[in-house]
């Protein structure tokens, strides 16, 4: 028999070595920061446009709730109704005809820019901090979102480096079109995901080359499927945005198709059944949705805006945004309002960037660039051109697009939009060209002259004001007394277009409950056109000359009749009236004669049905 002596076990008497499972985490978290070095400027560069995008939003901060855009509150309020109504998908609702606006004929959220991805990605927040939240939240989200996604874009896919990445992307991002747009306009800043459409289309163009290395069909296939969805998701953020991209993809592959001949002849059969297959496929995930919107119950045939009104000044290119730290309210008159300052790109930037085309303007990316930006620049213009007010009576490209079906959905000058990323390009081209030159003053002079024309519209903090808080017989649910979970509330005065503030009612009960009239977009013009809101039933319009006036209306038997017939219309539960409304006493006296006695709940005094 044999025995064996075990060797000691070697312990570790100094604590501050790593051991076991610690010591294997440590390795892990070493290891995964050693992955992330290679990137580290990358991402200082992200988190620097979303501290940016964080600074011009600011003014919502730290009480969205309390807190409004100055320059658009309107539009601030129906969206902040779209956020509330789309987390009601965590509810399982997910009808694209919504009762809880515009009782009893409800709305169709297709036919209006509701952001149904925003609001479904974003409903947690809705529900647990309210859509004051979610809308501050992607009022900054969407300006950083975008220049990220174009960084990434020009990194990856361009080649270009760092400086001129950034310098594009930020332009991309916070460009005065942008910003100006973020008074309220989610749908038309939601823009990060354009350029993962222009990647997937570029890795389809890659896969579709036979010189080009790797698995081609597999790289084709997977590219078209992402592609397909990419313009799904985006249908449901924002058609405008979707279409204006789609049209300048065209013009700028066809561009670069003509002057990269030998490539279109190689990758001309692969590239187009790849896209035959995105477009296959996005038609089957997207034909009930367009059918709803162009067919379905509260759809609209037609435009809602004048693309008479809506087209951009010819002068107006060379003005700079009033809300750029160089600009100033006088320019403000060029256009119709400061969610439109589209083309304000100011005379600096348009000379470098032309400048910057003229000398790149062999590259095929550039030319394509360049000839999509003078496009989409006269699109702008609308039907007739616009100079400093004064119509010229020269007719616009747009002319030859005017009454089409889907064009008339895009307002013209919000074609000078597609410029942005168009100019951004050039401007990343041209810098990172510069950045490599072997003549040293290039490399100081381009990325000055870029810089130095960038610096006028260099965006200052969007204008805020506070606004009253929402009554608490919503904001503490004391709204279930009176009107059951999906039940019709009527607010007094009601909502209309250009005063939805009753809107917010609903948007602090997170939808809870419907309301008649209100801000929308509905079938209610002449031949059943799209027209701004609905026509007033008369006790509403009762209610709103009490509401504007002060003056009590001697009641009829008559007008208590036709209150019943309209709250029956409204298939209301509940009449509520804020005691702080402006002419609340004149509004209690008048609803009383009205419907009787007033129930006080918290601090609105209501009328049962």
């Amino acid at each position: 028999m044999t025995s064996t002596t075990r060797a000691p076990q070697e312990t570790n008497s100094d604590p501050t070595v790593p051991t076991g499972d610690s010591g294997d985490r440590r390795d892990r978290w070493s290891r995964w920061l050693a992955t992330l070095r290679p990137y580290r400027l990358d991402l200082v560069v992200c988190l620097l446009f979303v501290g940016f995008a964080g600074w011009l939003t600011h003014g919502l901060w730290p009480d969205p709730s309390g807190r409004v855009l100055a320059l658009n509150p309107e539009d601030q309020t129906l969206y902040e109704w779209f956020l509330a109504t789309d987390s009601r998908l965590l509810h399982g609702d997910f009808s694209l005809l919504s009762d809880r606006l515009n009782a009893p004929d409800g709305v169709n959220l297709m036919a209006n820019t509701t952001v149904i991805a925003l609001g479904a990605l974003f409903a947690p927040v809705t529900l647990i901090f309210g859509a004051a939240t979610t809308f501050a939240l992607l009022a900054a989200g969407n300006l950083a979102g975008t220049a990220i996604a174009w960084y990434l874009l020009y990194t990856r896919t361009v080649g270009a480096r760092r400086l001129a990445a950034g310098l594009g992307a930020a332009f991309c991002g916070f460009a005065p079109g942008m910003v100006s747009q973020t008074n309220s306009h989610l749908h038309m800043t939601a823009q990060w995901l354009v350029p993962v459409m222009i990647w997937l289309v570029v890795r389809m163009l890659r896969a579709a080359d036979p010189a080009s290395p790797g698995p081609h069909l597999r790289r084709l296939v997977t590219s078209s499927l992402g592609l397909a969805l990419t313009v799904a998701v985006q249908v449901f953020v924002g058609e405008e945005v979707l279409f204006l991209t789609a049209l300048t993809l065209v013009v700028v592959t066809v561009t670069y198709a003509v002057a990269r001949r030998d490539l279109a002849r190689r990758v001309l059969s692969r590239f187009m059944a790849g896209l035959l297959l995105a477009v296959g496929v996005a038609t089957v995930l997207l034909a009930y949705p367009l059918w709803f919107q162009f067919a379905g119950p509260q759809s609209v045939p037609n435009g809602m805006f004048s693309p008479y009104y809506f087209s951009a000044d010819l002068g107006s290119w060379a003005a700079i945004s009033p809300l750029s730290i160089g600009g100033s309210i006088e320019s403000a008159g060029l256009t119709t309002g400061p969610a439109e300052y589209n083309t304000f790109l100011g005379w600096p930037l348009l000379l470098v960037a032309v400048a910057c085309a003229a000398w790149l303007i062999r590259r095929p990316l550039v030319l394509a660039c360049a000839i999509a930006g003078i496009l989409m620049a006269a699109l702008s213009l609308g039907p007739v051109v616009l100079v400093h007010g004064e119509q010229t009576g020269v007719r616009g490209p747009y002319s030859l697009l005017h009454g089409l079906p889907v064009v008339d959905g895009a307002l013209p000058m919000r074609f000078a939009l597609a410029l942005i990323p168009l100019i951004g390009t050039v401007l990343a081209v041209a810098v990172d060209r510069a950045l490599r030159a072997r003549w040293q003053p290039a490399r100081m002079l381009v990325p000055g002259a870029v810089i130095a024309a960038l610096l006028p519209i260099f965006p200052a903090p969007l204008p805020t004001t506070g606004r009253a808080p929402v009554p608490e017989f919503v904001s503490a649910g004391h709204w279930r007394d009176c009107v059951p979970p999906g039940g019709v509330l009527v607010p007094v005065p009601l909502p209309t277009p250009k005063e939805p503030w009753a809107m917010r009612w609903a948007a602090e009960a997170d939808a809870g409950f419907g309301m008649p009239e209100g801000f929308f977009i509905g079938p209610y013009a002449a031949k059943g056109k799209a027209s701004m809101g609905t026509y007033k039933q008369p006790t509403s319009a009762l209610l709103a000359d009490v509401a504007k006036t002060g003056s009590v209306p001697q009641i009829s038997p008559e007008q208590r009749e036709q209150a019943r017939r309209d709250l029956s219309f409204w298939n209301a539960s509940c009449v509520a009236l804020a005691a702080d409304e402006p002419n609340s006493e004149s509004l209690r006296t008048t609803l009383e004669a009205l419907l009787g006695p007033a129930t006080r709940i918290a601090d609105a005094w209501t009328w049962k049905v």
